[in-house]
């Protein structure tokens, strides 16, 4: 099994139970980071001004409290998405959530922007 950083740590405590048990079971297969939790609204202005969002504040499944979206990545990241360890990860969550009856959307999904490390509850 592998382990989070301190700071992986840190941020996916900001999540809802939900996400933390699927990205808690990803780790037993495949070595990750957590990149993003809850995002407050400072972070979630700079998130949209840099084009990493769509959404303002109050507007992302980021900014609940507890969090319903995290960003993780296969670790160490690559972040050419043609690396297979990305859809690897996103199947591995698909999988874990289905298995517990948890609905969630993947940002690899996304129509327009593709998100390869979000996940949401959904």
């Amino acid at each position: 099994m592998f382990k989070l950083s301190q700071m992986s740590k840190e941020r996916l405590e900001t999540c809802d139970e939900r996400l933390i048990t699927i990205v808690s079971d990803v780790l037993k297969v495949m070595d990750i980071t957590v990149l993003c939790g809850h995002r407050g609204k400072e972070e979630q202005e700079k998130a949209f001004s840099e084009g990493k969002s769509r959404a303002h504040f109050g507007q992302s499944y980021h900014n609940a409290a507890p969090s319903l979206a995290v960003d993780i990545a296969p670790y160490p990241v690559n972040w050419d998405v043609k690396d297979p360890r990305w859809n690897i990860m996103c199947d591995l969550v698909l999988y874990i959530a289905k298995r517990y009856g948890i609905k969630v959307k993947l940002g690899r999904d996304f129509t327009n922007l593709k998100d390869y490390p979000h996940i949401e509850i959904g």
